[in-house]
């Protein structure tokens, strides 16, 4: 008998970017990056597991915006040019570099690399990303989970319930449409909770999701396993808490693996460093930008970077998986001798850490899912439904708001840098709930796409991604522009409906920026 369930989860998510209007926009390769680096390298090893027939078991969230984006036409063929102008500028670089010897290594290791990805997403894919992931969960090695339809911050829509109530329930949607099932669990965008959030996850059948630790400990009553157990909450679905401990051994900037010397330097790319003139030649732009060939491991704080060891760099992903199955099983050995009941460690982690910010995270999870499958029998990998089923009945406990930001609630969604966004966001609910309301019995056709345009652009505008990019700095001027123009549009769409004048020519100029989502649902609004 096992003594524990360990639940890794693995959140995929990006904001929707997707600019028709111009041949080739910088912000897009968020996507073509992760697609690169994370989700390609990560389908890779769980086929192959699944193939090997492993016992593992993974949780993985495919948010609706980044569904709505790895199944666009447009967007895939954009993805599949970013992965062959990869292939040809590595193949320069191995001309290039054809008299250093680690750097021509380093050059073939790259065109090893972007060719097998371009081969993969196009001919064993058949650019179906979201396809590949709902295989593996057919298959029985994951499962997915949803997500609120744009990654909205549910807590600062608390005064205006019907939006909140929109988020959830498109997103539920969206996944039905996507994997052809109902959703067993939800990933709270930003693990952000208050209470008003369960009774809409009741509504949509949502049988459990996460909160940060603080969210289960500060709970009514509390816990009486702390957050190595499940509860169900007032409204009905259950809470898992996230286990810290676990997620620091990774995440950590100061403790974590990620920053082993060894590993690949993320910041250090041949987009900042070699001249334009001759990158321009690939990768056609009027400003600096990653190409995914980093020649340079983390060494140290400084400007001068050692050549990345590829053997070191497996070394160390090893070690650090040896490291982390050793931390689990010392830690299910001591709760298994204190619980009275079976524990569950639950490590969520943003997916795109595994391959895109963290080179050698995929290999590092592929090693420890071996080690955890074949090399202990402290725990056992599973998800949280699974954990669900065996264990049906639960104390019932009421968690407090959280969410899993800075200090642990909303401080990173709103504070001087983004807190001017919502008055407008609360006003274009309030307008999106009172058409929704006035147009729902038999809408004309106008009417009806005219909402769903609004929907879309409401939705869009809600984004956490943008609050959160102001708040860094890291895409601020993006961030306020995008999240603009989504108000903007939306006004002009209200107001024109209001004012029973159509304008058939702005909606589908509306649709074809902002497409996602066909058949929203608008009258979760009313």
């Amino acid at each position: 008998m096992s003594k524990g369930s360990l639940a890794l989860i693995l959140h995929a998510h990006l904001p929707f970017v997707r600019h028709p209007e111009h041949g080739d926009f910088h912000e897009e390769d968020w996507l073509y990056e992760a697609i690169t680096e994370t989700y390609i390298p990560l389908l890779r090893l769980l086929r192959q597991l699944a193939v090997e027939r492993a016992p593992i078991r993974l949780t993985f969230t495919l948010t609706p915006t980044l569904c709505e984006m790895l199944r666009d036409p447009l967007l895939q063929g954009r993805a599949e040019r970013y992965l062959a102008r990869g292939v040809d500028l590595s193949r320069a670089e191995v001309e290039r570099t054809a008299g250093e010897a680690a750097l021509n290594d380093l050059a073939r290791f790259y065109l090893r690399r972007f060719s097998e990805a371009l081969d993969f997403y196009t001919r064993e894919l058949n650019r179906d990303i979201v396809g590949a992931f709902a295989q593996l969960q057919a298959d029985g090695v994951i499962e997915i989970i949803t997500c609120a339809a744009t990654h909205g911050f549910l807590p600062l829509m608390e005064g205006y319930p019907e939006a909140m109530r929109a988020q959830i329930l498109i997103g539920r949607d969206s996944y039905v449409e996507c994997f052809g099932r109902q959703p067993a669990g939800i990933w709270l965008p930003e693990c952000a909770y208050v209470p008003a959030v369960g009774r809409i996850l009741q509504e949509a059948n949502i049988r459990w999701f996460v909160v940060d630790a603080h969210g289960l400990m500060f709970g009514r009553p509390k816990p009486r396993f702390a957050i190595y157990s499940p509860y169900f909450t007032p409204a009905g679905p259950a809470v898992f808490g996230r286990d810290r401990d676990s997620s620091r051994q990774v995440w950590s900037q100061r403790e974590g693996y990620p920053g082993d010397p060894a590993y690949r330097d993320f910041y250090r790319d041949i987009g900042q460093d070699l001249p334009q003139e001759y990158l321009g030649r690939f990768v056609p732009s009027d400003h600096r930008r990653f190409t995914g060939i980093k020649y340079h491991r983390i060494t140290g704080s400084g400007e001068e970077k050692e050549f990345y060891n590829l053997a070191w760099a497996a070394a160390a992903a090893d070690s650090h998986a040896g490291n982390f199955l050793d931390s689990r099983v010392r830690q299910f050995e001591h709760l298994g001798g204190v619980l009275p009941v079976e524990p569950i460690v639950l490590s969520p982690f943003d997916a795109e850490l595994f391959g895109h910010w963290w080179f050698e995270g995929p290999e590092f999870l592929n090693l420890f899912l071996r080690k955890a499958a074949f090399d202990q029998q402290a725990f056992r990998l599973a998800t949280p439904s699974d954990y669900l089923k065996r264990h049906p009945t639960q104390q019932l406990v009421a968690p407090a708001p959280s969410s899993w930001g800075n200090k642990g609630y909303w401080e990173v969604w709103l504070d001087r840098s983004n807190s001017w966004i919502y008055p407008h966001l609360h006003a274009a609910a309030r307008r999106m709930t009172d058409c929704a309301r006035l147009f729902a019995v038999n809408p004309s056709p106008h009417v009806e796409r005219t909402l769903r345009q609004m929907a879309r652009e409401l939705l869009l505008a809600q984004s956490s991604d943008w609050a959160f990019l102001m708040k860094t700095g890291t895409a601020r001027e993006y961030a306020t522009q995008r999240t603009k123009e989504h108000l903007l549009r939306f006004t002009r769409l209200h107001d024109k409906l209001v004012a029973g004048r159509a304008d058939e020519e702005f909606v589908e100029f509306c649709e074809s920026r902002d497409s996602l989502f066909p058949e929203v649902q608008w009258r979760y609004y009313a």
